[in-house]
């Protein structure tokens, strides 16, 4: 029922026409909502110790979302209780000079996960065609290019197993003066406050401009991005769990065969 988020690949995103505040695809209200989220959140942490068991499946997620939009959250929400074993979080800040050295997916690439790992991207690739086209780190030439390059790393990680979710934590500006001005009020937030947030916030239109471009030309078939309404916290992660799970039980996942001949032991 979530599907409706779901960009389309070979379609153009209009930011404005989504509105970050929806909440058309749940009937009840925020109590509800929460109590449906810890339900689904039970039924992930069963489907990621099955993926882990089997370890045949390989799933990657991407958060991206603009500065307060609810990484974070989403990552403490939706994965809360699930076996940090078969869990893991990659964040993607500067580059160092030692990945600058080299081409800007080398150090994404290795973070990618293994046969029965979930691994989240707190922050991704799509960096490379989000601040470094909204700051002009780069020539357009070199940015534009790197969609298709994009979409080919990605094509190869699904061809090799990987089953790739995408995830556009999409807030409005005025949610965002919220959050930030939270994050002032309060002391024990205040550290998450940096003043070049704001610099970052008068850029809010070609940040926009650019995840547009990025949520229309990399949703593939492979590796679709979802725009999940995020001014509602509860609703956020309501989404993304029933997103998950839906498709993590759609891989048809079975425990492996025990050894034969456990059936008459018991342990003294």
């Amino acid at each position: 029922m979530y599907q409706q988020y779901r960009v389309v690949p070979e379609t153009t995103v209009d930011l404005d026409r989504r509105e970050p505040a929806d909440r058309s695809a749940f009937a009840g209200d925020k109590s509800a909502g929460r109590e449906a989220a810890k339900q689904l959140n039970r039924r992930l942490e069963s489907l990621q110790e099955l993926l882990y068991a089997e370890g045949r499946h390989k799933v990657l997620i991407v958060l991206q979302a603009m500065d307060t939009g609810g990484k974070d959250g989403t990552i403490r929400h939706v994965f809360d209780g699930v076996n940090p074993q078969g869990v893991k979080v990659a964040s993607f800040k500067r580059p160092t000079p030692q990945e600058l050295a080299h081409d800007y997916l080398w150090r994404v690439h290795k973070e990618t996960p293994g046969r029965g790992e979930i691994v989240i991207f707190n922050r991704s690739h799509y960096e490379d065609v989000l601040v470094v086209r909204v700051h002009n780190l780069v020539p357009p030439a070199v940015w534009e290019r790197r969609y298709d390059q994009i979409n080919a790393f990605e094509r190869q990680l699904a061809e090799e197993g990987t089953t790739i979710l995408k995830f556009y934590l999409h807030i409005d500006k005025a949610e965002q003066k919220e959050r930030l001005q939270a994050r002032l009020d309060e002391p024990e937030k205040r550290w998450k406050f940096a003043k070049g947030d704001l610099a970052e916030r008068a850029l809010w239109p070609d940040y926009q401009a650019a995840y547009e471009a990025v949520l229309s030309r990399t949703s593939t078939p492979y590796a679709p991005w979802y725009i999940i309404p995020a001014n509602r916290k509860w609703y956020r992660n309501l989404v993304i769990s029933q997103i998950l799970v839906d498709t993590l039980e759609g891989l048809e996942m079975r425990y492996p065969e025990a050894e034969e001949g456990l059936e008459g032991i018991v342990i003294e």
